[in-house]
């Protein structure tokens, strides 16, 4: 395995510094991915773990190797949930910890990073200036360098997820890992295979950052809902490790992750941030096609979501499976011209939510006036009933896209 060879006994050393501490996350059957997607298929909360992502195994299992130097205290640069692992690990340790961030990190991530005592400082625009920061302020302070991914030791914490679905899974046939660093990829990829190397192990990406996939790094920062997977560069230890363990790496588009990040909250009950639901987005673009024999595991790898995203992305769903309808109409000018209007709409059965006079850049006539409407529907053809009706009764109404 090379320079960084990680082994099986690794994981299991790591296992036993993690326990009682980091939680052995649940599995259950996804009833609704298997009717979708076929196959069986069934879910990792890993969203349920410690500080809500995997990150804490890694994270306990580098401080307890640093056996009393821990002292000196640990900083990390990270997006978020390495960040908060690390700081969890220094306060169960009693070290200091100082985190750096990219400007514009969750914030619920900074947040929760200080309620486990961490400073944290945000500034510079990319991952890879948080961890610059980072080995400075190591350097200059005597406080150990923690990295997100490329390190043996972390790798081999993140690993004991993959002792877990072992002894979970008896028919286990394929594994779905959000793939960022890829230190929960490889450490996972390691343990399982160690035992059933048959066993077929999925590595995914999200299209704004997809390095293990070929793709060049983009310039300045990844906007992505997947930020906490946006490792523009494959890691030294990580890479090799990846391409001798890891069967096949699929990239999927920034939608598919909304739309797997709703379905979560709908159907499975599940709160997963975009970086830890890319591998049901692979499941429902058929990036990746579930075993017909034995279990396919799709591993929820952190669930810390700001919560000012998730009302857009209820609101994009409403809209696209036509729960949601936004018009826009042009009406006259005069008294009672809006509210004939709406009148209508709720003759129709729509429900209006919101509605807004559109006076500026649309070409009108001097006694018109523009509105547009948000109202709630109950499906394509109750759409298609209500534009009818206003359209029927001699207005001119359009369909607003893009919202």
């Amino acid at each position: 395995m090379g320079k960084h060879a990680i082994s099986t006994e690794d994981i299991v050393a790591a296992r036993a510094v993690g326990r009682g501490i980091v939680k052995h996350t649940p599995i259950t059957e996804s009833y609704a991915l298997s009717d979708m997607c076929g196959g069986n298929v069934i879910l990792k909360a890993e969203n349920l773990q410690r500080t809500g992502s995997f990150k804490v195994r890694g994270a306990l299992n580098k401080l307890h190797s640093l056996g009393s130097a821990v002292g000196a205290g640990v900083t990390a640069g990270s997006a978020g949930n390495h960040a908060q692992a690390i700081a969890f690990a220094a306060r169960h340790h009693g070290v200091p910890c100082q985190i750096f961030v990219p400007a514009g990190a969750s914030l619920s991530k900074i947040e929760q990073c200080r309620t486990y005592g961490a400073t944290v400082v945000e500034g510079g625009d990319t991952l890879d200036d948080a961890v610059s920061r980072a080995k400075e302020h190591a350097a200059s302070t005597g406080m150990h360098f923690c990295h997100p991914f490329d390190d043996p030791v972390v790798v081999a914490g993140q690993g004991t997820l993959g002792l877990e679905l072992l002894e979970d899974i008896a028919d286990l046939h394929t594994v779905i890992i959000p793939l960022g660093g890829g230190g929960l990829t490889a450490g996972t990829a390691i343990a399982v295979k160690s035992q059933r190397p048959h066993v077929r192990v999925i590595g995914v990406q999200v299209a704004a950052c997809a390095p293990y996939a070929g793709r060049p790094p983009a310039d300045g920062p990844i906007v992505t809902l997947a930020d906490g997977i946006a490792v523009k560069r494959p890691g030294v230890v990580t890479a090799p490790l990846i391409e001798e363990f890891v069967d096949e790496v699929v990239v999927v588009a920034e939608d598919t992750v909304a739309d797997a990040m709703v379905l979560l909250m709908d159907r499975g009950k599940f709160y997963v941030e975009g970086g830890g639901a890319v591998g049901v987005s692979a499941l429902l673009t058929r990036a990746v096609v579930p075993a017909a024999k034995g279990t396919t595991c799709v591993v929820l790898s952190g669930g810390n979501v700001d919560l000012g995203v998730v009302p857009n992305l209820i609101r994009r769903h409403e809209t696209h499976v036509g729960r949601r309808l936004i018009v826009f109409a042009r009406i006259s000018d005069r008294p009672g011209g809006l509210a004939r209007l709406l009148t209508l709409f709720a003759q129709a059965g729509a429900n209006l939510i919101e509605v807004e006079h559109v006076r500026e850049g649309v070409d009108l006539h001097v006694r018109e006036t523009g509105v547009q409407a948000v109202l709630e529907i109950r499906g394509k053809e109750h759409e298609e009933a209500v534009l009818s009706a206003a359209r029927e009764a001699g207005y001119e109404v359009q369909k607003v896209v893009g919202h």
